[in-house]
């Protein structure tokens, strides 16, 4: 979806709006999952990276930025060829990439298992095939782009272990796509939440997300996120 599709939603939800209160509109709760059964060892380093995609990059940005031990989270490209890492050809759904972003943080602080749990909860409905939302593509699937083969093994177990407590109505799309090169996107899309919180497709997207974080995992939760701008 490019970003007149999403300015055509956003005048859509205000013509509702005149009719239905926002809290009204907003997106159902969180599903509340377990935690991975089981966890890695505890890393000795001071930082790691994961590469997570789940519908559009500006709320999945917006969720990681408020998470505690998170150091940066930057919206991007993955999945596709370096020469195609461009909104404007992501945006038509033929590239392979996905509309990811890259965590970057503190495993002393944060596990992996933590970050998981908050993607499958939290970030987007992994149950819901090459879309996310109003957001329809296979730019939009649910995907973890792990970069080491313990991350890739560690998810896997975890997506085995929730289809098999049924924690969702449908069954987890969201695939594991190893050795895959992120690529940063273009400015105006980095913080974008953070800077558009009263454009009515983040009120009605994302900032649910936001609330639902702080409720499911308050201990995990900032209010100030870590912005890319300071880096």
């Amino acid at each position: 979806m490019t970003h007149l599709h999403r300015l055509a939603i956003a005048v859509a939800i205000l013509t509702v709006g005149a009719m239905i209160t926002l809290p009204a509109l907003a997106q159902e709760k969180a599903v509340i999952i377990p935690a991975p059964a089981a966890e890695h060892p505890a890393s000795q380093a001071t930082s790691d990276v994961v590469v997570f995609a789940g519908g559009c990059f500006w709320g999945v940005q917006g969720v990681y930025q408020h998470v505690k031990g998170v150091t940066s989270a930057v919206s991007g490209y993955a999945g596709g060829a370096k020469n195609t890492a461009m909104y404007d050809v992501v945006s038509g759904g033929g590239t392979g990439h996905a509309e990811s972003v890259r965590v970057t943080y503190d495993p002393r602080q944060i596990s992996y298992e933590q970050l998981l749990q908050i993607f499958f909860s939290v970030a987007h409905n992994p149950t819901q095939l090459n879309r996310q939302g109003p957001d329809v593509g296979t730019q939009y699937r649910s995907v973890i782009f792990p970069t080491t083969a313990e991350q890739a093994q560690i998810a896997k177990a975890y997506i085995a272990q929730l289809d098999q407590a049924h924690v969702f109505h449908g069954a987890i799309v969201t695939k594991i796509e190893p050795d895959k090169t992120f690529y940063e996107a273009e400015r105006y899309h980095q913080d974008y939440l953070n800077s558009h919180t009263y454009e009515p497709y983040i009120m009605y997207n994302d900032l649910p997300k936001i609330a639902e974080l702080k409720r499911i995992f308050p201990e995990l939760y900032r209010s100030a996120p870590v912005l890319v701008g300071t880096r």
